[in-house]
């Protein structure tokens, strides 16, 4: 295998890396620290040559593939062991055409990469709610955030991608060009091939926007979440405001006196007038007595990273996930019993409001099909020690089936932790059995199978 890896470093115009090569464990670690995988071979491509290139070289060596774009998938799927990683992170370049408002984005980037090069020009297209995230898992997994009410997933503004199958060819896919990949790759995840470029709509954002924070003791959670899931039932679409509980960090705006405590927190974001949004969120103000409040106008790229610190790379993390169409009660009444029980001081759960635009596209039109999500919850246990791993878990389980009864169908797919193989085809509710037959014509061997699979037949 020496030799075979010698020829293989030879046409490779990136980095091959080994397991006893300078920068392989750093390049191996991904965003949730309880992955901790080993791979034969790191691959860190730096053309979509070299994508073609790895991929037969992995698939003439029978090794299991990964690939990683961002590497912050919650599964892990990124890394894998004794195999070839496919590295996608240095192919990271943005081209921003602001006549067609469209931006064609290399499968390395991360959200921060994106925003930064398209907020030169006041645009931007709905993405995740963390600047480390990559676009690519994002994308292919459907991706929804601040700006999904008004302009829909993330999915719904990929006008096009490139494409390499698992047999090597480059493909091109569009709604007018391989018009069945094209609708798997809109939330079909990793299984159809390695997206090498993708090519989106953008819309006119800030880039200035009203967001922020406003803060709520623990003791008022119950009628603060439920006049939130009123409030967010008829507000205007340029509006969004999602729910955290959790226990407070030091912030700044928040008296020492509650750093550490049980709060519930709702962050707003307004991508319209500021004049018009400050009159939005007053009745906010009314749900409850507000402890501490950071709310003002500010660039639209320093929102998109104000989670970051609480989402840092190297932390142990898992998830569990519920869409719902309306917050009932008793979805209030389970977030307010196991809040009050956090296993961890990073532990939350948060409800991310989506709705408006995003249920205007039908079920089938693409892979991804919970168009009656108006909200999406995540129980996210994050801790720092292995010690830690039983009790937390737990608590995320045992929520998670607490507020089962409560919620829609479908679900995230990119929330979805490695374990979860039995909720896939739930996922996808009525487009699993296309994704399969799609599946099966891209990818009939599955070599792409570190990810949420979807089995050809």
């Amino acid at each position: 295998m020496k030799v075979t890896i010698d020829e293989f470093k030879t046409h490779f115009q990136g980095e091959v890396l080994l397991p006893d090569d300078a920068g392989y464990d750093e390049v191996r670690q991904i965003w949730n620290a309880m992955v901790d995988r080993k791979p034969a071979v790191i691959a860190r491509c730096a053309s979509t040559e070299d994508v073609i290139r790895a991929i037969q070289f992995g698939r003439t060596q029978n090794l299991l593939i990964s690939i990683r774009g961002g590497g912050h998938n919650i599964a892990g799927n990124a890394v894998c062991d004794d195999g070839l990683m496919i590295d996608l992170s240095l192919m990271k370049d943005v081209q921003v055409d602001p006549t067609t408002r469209t931006a064609s984005v290399g499968p390395g980037c991360t959200l921060g990469d994106f925003d930064r090069a398209v907020q030169v020009h006041g645009l931007a297209t709905p993405l995740g709610i963390n600047s480390t995230t990559g676009v690519a898992g994002l994308t292919l997994g459907g991706g929804f955030g601040w700006l999904s009410r008004k302009y829909g997933m993330t999915i719904d503004n990929l006008i096009s991608a490139e494409v390499v199958t698992a047999d090597g060819r480059q493909l091109y896919a569009s709604e007018s060009e391989n018009a069945d990949l094209f609708w798997g790759l809109r939330g079909g995840g990793g299984n159809f091939g390695v997206v090498t470029r993708f090519d989106f709509r953008l819309h006119p954002v800030g880039p200035d926007v009203l967001s922020g924070l406003i803060v709520f003791p623990f003791e008022e959670a119950k009628q603060v979440i439920t006049q939130f899931a009123r409030f967010t039932c008829s507000m205007p679409e340029e509006l969004n405001v999602w729910m955290v509980t959790r226990k407070a960090p030091p912030l700044p705006f928040l008296p020492e006196a509650f750093h550490g405590k049980e709060m519930v927190a709702l962050a707003l974001c307004y991508v319209g007038h500021p004049e018009m949004g400050e009159q939005l969120i007053a009745p906010l103000r009314d749900f409850g007595t507000v402890i501490g409040e950071h709310v003002g106008v500010q660039p639209y790229v320093a929102w998109q990273q104000a989670f970051d610190p609480l989402l840092a790379k190297g932390a142990r993390n898992y998830w569990k996930s519920h869409n719902f169409t309306q917050i009932s009660d008793g979805v209030i009444d389970a977030i307010v019993d196991y809040a009050a029980r956090l296993p961890s001081p990073h532990c939350e759960i948060f409800i991310g409001t989506i709705g408006g635009e995003t249920t205007r596209i039908a079920p089938e039109a693409m892979a991804y099909s919970s168009r009656d999500a108006n909200y999406v919850m995540n129980v996210h246990g994050r801790w720092e020690t292995a010690a830690e791993d039983e009790r937390c878990i737990a608590w995320a389980r045992a929520f998670f089936a607490q507020s089962q009864p409560f919620a829609s169908s479908g679900a995230y797919i990119n929330f979805l932790t490695q374990e979860e193989t039995d909720r896939i085809a739930f996922a996808y509710g009525a487009t699993w059995n296309r994704l399969v037959e799609i599946k099966s014509k891209y990818d009939p061997t599955n070599l792409f199978r570190m990810n949420q699979n979807i089995k050809p037949v």
